[in-house]
């Protein structure tokens, strides 16, 4: 049976403790926050605290509008009713700041997380990504996952100097991974993180032992599935593939509206006033089973992945050998000159230790690939191959 709301213990708990004050506080404050470089107009003001500064560097990142155009689960769709990534990343905020809030946790350190746990993320979701991955693994011996590459946009692309506690959210959100407790690991250095994240790079294995450092990123972690579960579910039926007798009812429910009340109300109940974030075994078990079923029904269904295989997988290594070629060959007049270093360079003047363009050949066409939008994907496949034989075909809205 699905609880609505908290227990009346400690819903009084909760209130009686917000009141008087004297919650147990295991947030990260404000005044913890660790940059690379300590500059004092990065330091917490009453009226701008540092976290909230991460919040307003990531919002004003130039990849930040390209959330709006990038595949959530369903690609090659025309349709404004299924999610994209920019709506994927205020639910994940919205779902994480109402658990952070009762918790007392700090809730700007958890916004700038959510925000940016996705900016990385290639074009054509988790299929655009597996084969980004392949074709960087191929080139270089190295791997693209898009949580390493979220925080690698927001700190070397674009070295904002966010805070540690914000980056290690973005990188270890691994929304793949669900876990019955999560128990923060303190991280103290960007030494220890810079290590942590080279090791991704070159173990597949590596990303999915990331553990959040702080209650914040954790919440966060477990806000990106809860989000994703329920709203795929709306999408799929939004798009024809499936329909809502497909799935089976349980303690979680089966509408979003349901499963989101369902784990926000046990995680609560379970996480108050304990240095951990945790679901009852009941409930977790019925993510899992809610999980399965959406791998299941919905993300290894061909139908809501049309024309990715046959299509844009062909697609994205022409784009990546042209590239590569261009850029190794100097070839000033190709689009990752004039339309990606020259479009960073110009967004970002501050001085680098080492200019963006010096970078390997093969991380700069990674980071082109996966900061395209679809459309901008297939236009400048259309743009650099116009006589290709792959020719990707949306689904119209009267389809």
């Amino acid at each position: 049976m699905q609880r609505k709301d908290l227990s009346p213990e400690l819903l009084a708990r909760i209130e009686s403790e917000g009141r008087s004050g004297t919650f147990t506080d295991y947030s990260c404050h404000n005044d913890h926050a660790i940059r690379r470089t300590p500059v004092a107009a990065d330091n917490t003001r009453i009226w701008r605290p540092a976290f909230a500064r991460d919040i307003d560097k990531i919002m004003y990142c130039p990849y930040y509008a390209r959330y709006a155009d990038k595949t959530q689960v369903f690609s090659l769709f025309k349709n404004d009713d299924i999610s994209r990534r920019s709506l994927h990343v205020q639910l994940v905020s919205r779902i994480a700041r109402t658990i952070g809030s009762a918790l007392h946790l700090n809730l700007d350190l958890i916004e700038a997380i959510s925000i940016g746990h996705d900016i990385g993320h290639p074009p054509f979701a988790h299929t655009g990504e597996k084969y980004l991955d392949e074709l960087y693994f191929e080139h270089a011996g190295r791997h693209f996952y898009h949580s390493i590459h979220s925080a690698r946009v927001l700190d070397q692309i674009f070295p904002y100097n966010l805070s540690l506690q914000t980056l290690n959210g973005i990188a270890a959100h691994n929304g793949e991974l669900e876990l019955e407790t999560y128990m923060p690991e303190p991280l103290t250095s960007f030494e220890e993180y810079d290590a942590i994240i080279e090791a991704c790079y070159t173990d597949k294995a590596a990303t999915a032992k990331l553990v959040p450092a702080t209650l914040e990123a954790a919440v966060m972690r477990i806000s990106d599935i809860i989000a994703y579960l329920g709203r795929d579910r709306q999408d799929a039926v939004t798009t024809k593939i499936i329909t809502w007798d497909t799935f089976e009812d349980g303690i979680l429910g089966t509408l979003n509206a349901e499963i989101i009340n369902s784990l926000v109300v046990n995680i609560i109940e379970n996480s108050y006033g304990k240095p951990y974030i945790k679901m009852d075994e009941e409930h977790f078990r019925a993510l899992e089973r809610a999980k399965r079923e959406n791998y299941a029904l919905i993300y290894e269904n061909t139908a809501s992945r049309p024309q990715l295989h046959t299509m844009v997988k062909p697609m994205m290594a022409e784009l990546y050998d042209k590239l590569l070629e261009d850029l190794r060959t100097g070839n000033r007049t190709s689009p990752i000159f004039t339309h990606h270093i020259a479009y960073v360079n110009r967004l970002y003047t501050k001085p680098r230790a080492i200019p963006y363009e010096e970078s390997d050949p093969n991380d700069i066409v990674v980071d082109y690939i996966a900061s395209m939008t679809d459309d901008y994907f297939i236009d400048l496949h259309r743009h650099l191959f116009p006589d290709s034989p792959y020719q990707v075909a949306y689904r119209g809205y009267f389809d």
